[in-house]
């Protein structure tokens, strides 16, 4: 039976967060042993081959002309910016704390939007999110014992892929998903070669780290695949709550492969954070309803 729209999303959305949070793993594996710009740099050349090769057997490939649109850049950026600081913050605090403080990102979608794209957000939906950004700061404990100041980076991350998410649904529907990602990862992986420098330099990098480097690019390319797919399908509302999976698979694999445990404070934050977010989504499809019915009103009015 063929999947709806809004499912076929959802499901999107659950691959790309999957995706993401496996190779997030293997990158903090990665980063005990070589730096976060190789990281970025030896990651990247992989994933923009096996992406090239994709997009060029789909024919999902475009002239270079096209990034001239400026939201292609943008995404870019937040796109660059997002993988930096979230390496960086990743390779010094738990995975699950990590995790808990990027669920904020539906929350700072949504306020992106009305700041920047004159998107309506009643009282309700601010409350949600000031609420959710509340949840971050227990995560970040600013000023108390067992704060790390690399917790703010994930912060930054925040901001960064909101930037990118926002300039997704503003490219133009013409361009294929391969391409976008194929540019995406590129222009990580030259960004990663810049950085090697003032990082630190070149480490040497054995079998095992390439191996291991292969595979998470394998799974960057799902998650940046899927997530591109997710935000073209459906209904954002619908599609955006299953972003917390990679909540769960977060915890499970700090636990495991990581022997991190979660606090009260990481656990306290990342539920109000997640229930900030799911109810300003949960407004966001009570709004959407309200529409058709309104017009349905006007249209029938003497």
């Amino acid at each position: 039976m063929a999947l709806s729209s809004n499912m076929r999303g959802a499901l999107f959305m659950s691959l790309s967060m999957a995706g993401f949070t496996f190779n997030d793993s293997i990158v903090k594996l990665l980063t005990g042993d070589i730096s976060v710009a190789q990281v970025m740099f030896l990651r990247g050349v992989v994933a923009t081959l096996l992406i090239f090769l994709l997009a060029r057997h789909r024919k999902a490939l475009r002239p270079l002309r096209v990034l001239r649109d400026p939201w292609i850049a943008l995404r870019v950026v937040g796109e660059i910016g997002g993988t930096l600081t979230f390496l960086l913050g990743l390779s010094q605090i738990p995975l699950a704390n990590a995790s808990a403080i990027l669920q904020a990102l539906p929350l700072a979608v949504t306020m992106g939007a009305a700041m920047f794209l004159g998107e309506p957000v009643g009282w309700r939906r601010w409350g949600a999110i000031l609420a959710g950004f509340a949840g971050v700061l227990i995560i970040v404990r600013p000023g108390l014992e067992g704060f790390s100041p690399f917790a703010l980076m994930i912060v930054g991350t925040v901001l960064f892929a909101a930037t990118r998410d926002i300039a997704t649904r503003k490219v133009n529907p013409a361009i294929p998903s391969l391409f976008l990602s194929t540019i995406t990862a590129a222009a990580v992986a030259v960004a990663g070669l810049l950085l090697i420098g003032p990082m630190g330099g070149w480490k040497p990098v054995s079998t095992t780290d390439l191996g291991l480097i292969s595979l998470a690019a394998c799974l960057l390319l799902i998650g940046y695949q899927f997530i591109i797919m997710a935000m073209r399908e459906g209904e954002i509302s619908f599609i955006a709550p299953f972003r917390y999976t990679s909540f769960l698979w977060a915890l499970l694999l700090g636990m495991t492969v990581f022997g991190e445990y979660p606090d009260a404070f990481m656990i306290t934050g990342g539920i109000i954070v997640i229930g900030s977010g799911l109810y300003t989504l949960y407004r966001e499809r009570i709004k959407s309803a309200a529409k058709p019915a309104s017009r349905a009103s006007a249209r029938h009015s003497p």
